[in-house]
């Protein structure tokens, strides 16, 4: 029997990779695919500023402009460059920034001495970047007048009730004035207090987006080819192979366990080579456990190729065979968080795709990667996954036909 059943799966293995597309499926998608949103391409390990680019040309140099700049620094969407006017004029036209700010000679004493203080800001049109831009220059102004603001009117107030004696004098005033508003803004009581838990809780990870990527590409072009064979029950029957191995003396059992052995043993290659991938190009901790990862790996490809035997049972052609194990595959694949976290769907979705085998599987290896999770942890999703394997099985087996 044993003879048999490797004959069985050489003879499978042979016809399914005589197409020279099987290796589009087999390697060069889920390397594809697990780069792209593993992040090897930029992803969220990147050190790049990602803030809006503000050029400023500081031509006043004085401690009023020095504080502005500061301001604008400080503000969260902005990145401040300083830079002599011509060399910021041609980035500006270049377009290497969205918006652009002039602080003219002489700001800071048009401000003391209270008259209109012109800063002028150029913006790139239609551009989004530029308005947020043109709100933080505003409200850093704001933030900056405000004491010079207060200080005018107690001035104002000073002058009503006793003019001062001279023009040093009235400075003095202000100058004070302005340096208690600073002070008085600058302790302004907190309205909003956001608070933030001292330690994290014991079930938060960290996302990697590499192992989330990785894990669920494996797990996609794992699923697909594996729901495929139920393209090679619809060639069989077509070819009319299948009645005449089952007329010579080769059992049910004998010939879907061949079925089987054949195309599990390329998923292991399969899924062998694409951890390797993960580990070595995109740098994915597959966890402290071996066997957990194998445990794992072994159960989520039994249940898949039993899926493909029972979906073998209802196809008719090998192009139906094909198309929904396209379409299944895909979609199971995105529904159970293999393309984009589980978290991103509403909570009713959540629940109802703990359905799919594809859920159980992302969860399993998401607990590997990000969590920590030992052999011990993974052990009820393995049962879960062993069970869509028996149903499976069982279902294909009594459905099965030969003609």
């Amino acid at each position: 029997m044993l003879s048999k059943i490797t004959a069985i799966a050489w003879k499978d293995t042979i016809i399914r990779f005589s197409s020279k597309t099987e290796l589009l499926f087999f390697l060069i998608l889920p390397i594809i695919f697990i780069m792209l949103l593993g992040g090897a391409f930029g992803g969220s390990g990147s050190d790049e500023d990602f803030r809006i680019l503000l050029i400023v040309v500081d031509e006043d140099q004085s401690d009023l402009s020095q504080s502005l700049l500061e301001s604008l620094q400080a503000s969260g969407p902005l990145r401040v460059e300083t830079q002599p006017l011509a060399e910021a004029e041609a980035a500006f036209a270049d377009k290497e920034a969205p918006a652009l700010l002039h602080i003219p000679t002489g700001f800071a004493e048009s401000v003391s001495a209270s008259e209109t203080a012109v800063l002028t800001l150029q913006q790139q049109p239609n551009n989004s970047d530029a308005q947020i831009a043109a709100q933080a220059v505003e409200t850093a102004v704001t933030t900056l007048s405000r004491p010079l603001t207060i200080a005018q009117a107690s001035l104002q107030q000073a002058e009503q009730q006793q003019p001062f004696a001279n023009e040093t004098e009235r400075v003095a005033y202000l100058k004070q004035g302005q340096n208690l508003a600073k002070t008085a803004v600058a302790n302004t009581p907190t309205r909003v207090l956001i608070t933030f838990p001292t330690t994290a809780p014991e079930d938060a990870n960290d996302y990697d987006q590499a192992a989330h990527g990785t894990a669920g590409q494996l797990i996609t072009w794992v699923f697909i080819p594996l729901l495929g064979t139920s393209g090679l029950l619809a060639f069989e029957r077509r070819y009319g192979t299948l009645r005449r191995l089952l007329v010579a003396p080769t059992g049910r059992g004998t010939y879907l366990s061949g079925i089987i052995t054949g195309q599990f043993g390329a998923a292991l290659v399969q899924m062998a080579l694409l951890v390797v991938f993960g580990a070595v190009v995109m740098k994915v901790n597959w966890g402290n456990s071996p066997a957990a990862l194998a445990v794992m790996l072994v159960t989520f490809g039994l249940a898949s190729v039993a899926f493909g035997v029972m979906l073998g049972t209802f196809v008719k052609t090998e192009g139906q065979a094909s198309n929904l194990s396209i379409m299944l595959g895909m979609s199971m694949a995105l529904l159970g968080g293999c393309w984009w976290p589980l978290e991103l769907f509403p909570p009713a979705v959540q629940t109802a795709v703990h359905i799919l085998p594809t859920t159980w599987a992302m969860q399993g290896l998401s607990a590997l990667t990000m969590q920590g999770a030992g052999l011990r942890d993974i052990l009820p999703i393995a049962a879960i996954l062993c069970a869509y394997a028996v149903v499976f099985f069982t279902i294909g087996v009594i459905r099965f036909r030969a003609e």
